[in-house]
């Protein structure tokens, strides 16, 4: 007897063998395969994948959103699809590239397979590409507007979808913080005893993320990107911390004035990846898009205050561009926030992975230590976070422990 799918109870998708699919490139180039996931037409920033393991939570980071992702291992979908392996509420990718899409799921955890995910999530996809040649090209070109193209969208001529494709805009000032956000706050408990009180602002978090923080004893408040200061600092958090999420940095002028108040509060701060471009941003240096990003689980890092190297998770397509060398005034209304560093650096091709501030309490890295799917060399981040957190409410004394228990009693 089949198992029904989490998201519907429905007899599986059974479809027609090779039916036709395109993906469209803004440089005109065509790839014709099969037509893989839901039916239709999906614009997106087509980028790459190099994980070669956890296509699931690649495919529900938030991170993704507004993007055509390409992955770039050969064999995709042995493993099905469970709800458990969810990183978010729903798949966010526009739409999904494979070379050898399986057939059948061939895990005692498959609740369904992959392409009844993706007709679930109504995500139109290809198989039966050449991913090697796709994946070249993005390297030599650089992420590419494009679209895939399947069903009753290929009734038109190509000429017009290729016009489609170039009509769409660019990443380059693309905002999805308020799309890929909660909707209201959500407090999350740890199972032992509470050493502190994190404020944790969703810009497109992962779940594995809240996890390590309950895991090392942390009160989670979840808020919204759209929180203000006022409701943010009525907390009485411990830290700040703010996640990874999609889009150019530069359009989240919101977010970045909340850091900033936060910044300006003492608070200690800690982001990943769009929370690392945006602490970039606070401080006042400038962020930039990359050729064709990073995006996987087999990144090296290195810890310039240590040397020790660590393989990390990554998916981002923008950077902080700050020079390498050297301690540097942020440069923000004549250098308030002090003097910082670059605390990591990626050993592939150097660009900033990680700032750390000397004079308040803020650190970032470009990375996700949380790592769902990917390696956990970088968890110990978690723990630092742990570290300024308690230290800082010691340090608070009878004050903040007045409002932590105001805070259980509501």
């Amino acid at each position: 007897m089949t198992t029904s799918a989490p998201t519907a109870s429905r007899p599986p998708v059974r479809r027609a063998p090779h039916e036709r699919a395109l993906l469209v490139l803004e440089d005109g180039t065509v790839l014709r395969g099969s037509a893989y996931g839901a039916r239709g037409a999906r614009l997106g920033e087509v980028v790459f994948s190099t994980g070669m393991t956890g296509y699931q939570e690649t495919l529900s980071d938030p991170s993704y959103a507004g993007q055509i992702v390409v992955q770039t291992a050969p064999h995709i979908g042995n493993t099905g699809a469970n709800a458990g392996d969810m990183e978010s509420r729903k798949v966010w990718v526009r739409g999904y590239a494979v070379r050898d899409a399986s057939r059948i799921s061939s895990n005692y955890r498959a609740e369904q397979t992959l392409d009844e995910l993706l007709v679930d999530s109504d995500v139109v996809g290809i198989s039966d590409i050449d991913t090697r040649m796709l994946t070249r090209r993005l390297r030599d070109t650089g992420s590419m507007r494009g679209g895939i193209f399947s069903g009753d969208a290929l009734e038109r001529p190509e000429e017009e979808l290729l016009a489609e494709v170039r009509e769409q805009p660019s990443m380059e000032g693309a905002s999805f913080v308020e799309e890929v956000t909660i909707d209201q706050p959500v407090v999350l408990e740890p199972e032992g005893e509470v050493v502190a009180t994190v404020a944790a602002v969703d810009l497109g978090i992962k779940g594995a993320t809240p996890r390590n923080m309950l895991e090392r004893g942390l009160r989670v408040h979840l808020l919204p990107a759209t929180t203000s200061l006022e409701d943010l600092l009525a907390i009485g958090p411990d830290a700040v911390f703010f996640s990874n999420g999609p889009g150019d940095p530069a359009t989240a002028t919101a977010q970045i004035e909340l850091l900033r108040g936060v910044l300006d509060a003492g608070l200690p701060f800690f982001g990943i990846c769009f929370g690392n471009q945006l602490l970039g941003r606070a401080l006042g240096f400038d962020t930039y898009k990359l050729k064709f990003g990073h995006r996987g689980i087999n990144q090296p890092v290195q810890d310039r205050e240590t040397g020790q190297v660590a393989i990390t998770a990554h998916n981002h397509g923008f950077a902080v561009d700050v020079p390498l060398e050297g301690e540097h005034t942020a440069p923000h209304d004549g250098g308030r926030y002090g003097r910082v560093v670059v605390s990591h650096v990626g050993l592939n091709d150097d660009v900033v992975e990680g700032l750390r501030c000397l004079d308040i309490p803020a650190f970032s890295v470009q990375y996700h230590p949380e790592a769902a799917s990917g390696p956990h060399d970088a968890s110990p981040l978690f723990d630092r976070l742990v570290e300024l957190a308690v230290a800082h409410r010691d340090a608070a004394g009878p004050a903040a422990d007045a409002t932590a228990s105001a805070s259980e009693e509501s």
